[in-house]
């Protein structure tokens, strides 16, 4: 089969440039021809701001070069991973266009949300979701902490409200769990077009044995991730376990001066793939501390296939990937003191320890393989070529209805 992936990569890279390389290296390796249609965010520092507000809601220049792209390849279907802020909703049409499926994966709740994360002053937040026009994220700055970029992201979710995009220009969207499926069917995405696809680990790094003894934390050094209450945590803990952070993001001072304060951390910067894999085989527990609703949770399922035993934050998703007592921990999100009690009984408890480790790779064996999810990709990607292709509304390339009447299939 061949297939477009398209994705705007970010200026950290997190797990959605992660899942993005995965997936298309795994259909690759299936024997699929993939194309790739890229954009990154580090356009923006050289783009004028009017240019990256227009564009966020409708990219001429992405719509012009996909229209063209798929003319000349014609792939049996389109997947989008991260469309925002270059790609933009204005892909779905280029694709819509020429007759060929869209297929979305909502690997975060930037669509209900325009922070992304169901967060506001370190605590869940849903106050936008369902709303025609986000009017509390442009009050509170909930994206980038600015009033003007939450206004220019507020907009482009209500303009393609407006115009059916949401409902409309996407044949399928792939959300991660359960707990984003129900929330994006509360906030009004068509039910009949939603899926759940767990994201998987691709290569399967192999179980370790025998790690070393420290934990691990792999993702943004970022509020929404928890950082300050696993740094606190850690504060408690003393010499007894130290921990070792891999990522970047604007919380990296905050890590520095722990250590500088004595607080037993390491911070080794920005990994590839195969450290982030190799770290987790050595690793003998892995912290997944967010305060947010995570999209899915990665380093979860890293750390299932690798071996170190997981202590998570209670919050859903983590709470659907992680079995209190079965295959790891649960802790109240954001309370230091339960985490650091956590850490400490997982420490004296050897048995528990290797218990939740074998059980978390057979979770991995039987839900989180590059098989079973290239399984799942193909037949999503069957189904939708399989049912009935919609006509997307009357566009102009400049996102302009060209007739008030909606188009039929």
């Amino acid at each position: 089969m061949k297939i477009l992936v398209c994705h705007n990569s970010y200026r950290y890279r997190g797990g959605e440039d992660q899942v993005f390389d995965d997936e298309v290296g795994m259909l690759r390796a299936a024997g699929h021809e993939v194309l790739t249609y890229q954009r990154c965010n580090q356009e923006i520092e050289s783009t004028r701001r009017a240019q990256i507000a227009a564009g966020t809601i409708w990219s001429r220049r992405t719509y012009r070069e996909l229209r063209a792209l798929l003319q000349q390849e014609t792939p049996a279907v389109v997947h989008f991973h991260n469309t925002f802020p270059l790609i933009s909703p204005s892909a779905y049409y280029a694709a819509r266009h020429e007759g060929i499926p869209v297929i979305q994966t909502l690997h975060n709740f930037r669509l209900l949300c325009p922070g992304g994360t169901l967060l506001r002053d370190g605590k869940v937040c849903e106050q936008c979701v369902a709303k025609a026009f986000a009017t509390a994220s442009v009050r509170y700055g909930c994206y980038r902490q600015s009033r003007s970029a939450s206004l220019v992201a507020a907009s482009m979710l209500a303009a393609h409200w407006r115009m059916g995009t949401w409902s409309n220009a996407v044949s399928r969207y792939i959300a991660l769990t359960d707990f984003a499926r129900d929330k994006f069917i509360a906030g009004g995405f068509p039910a009949d077009r939603m899926v759940v696809k767990p994201n998987c680990v691709h290569p399967d790094p192999g179980f370790h044995e025998h790690p070393d003894k420290f934990a691990v934390y792999v993702g943004r050094l970022s509020e929404e991730k928890g950082i300050r209450s696993l740094l606190q945590a850690w504060k408690r803990l003393g010499s007894s376990l130290p921990l070792k952070l891999a990522g970047e993001g604007p919380l990296e001072g905050l890590v520095r001066q722990a250590r500088a304060e004595g607080c037993h951390v390491e911070l080794l910067g920005q990994l590839t793939h195969d450290q982030v894999l190799s770290l987790m085989r050595q690793a003998s527990i892995a912290v997944c501390p967010s305060i947010c609703h995570e999209g899915f949770g990665r380093s979860v399922i890293e750390a299932f296939a690798s071996g170190p035993a997981v202590v998570a934050s209670d919050l859903a998703p983590l709470n659907q990937l992680v079995h209190d007592g079965t295959n790891g921990l649960l802790f109240r999100s954001g309370d230091a003191d339960d985490l650091a009690a956590k850490i400490q009984w997982l420490m004296a408890n050897d048995a528990q320890w290797h218990a939740f480790r074998q059980q978390a790779r057979r979770d991995y064996e039987a839900h989180y393989t590059p098989q079973r999810n290239c399984e799942q990709l193909i037949s999503i990607y069957e189904q939708v070529q399989e049912g009935p292709r919609e006509l997307p509304p009357r566009l102009s390339e400049h996102g302009v209805y060209s007739t008030a009447a909606k188009a039929t299939s």
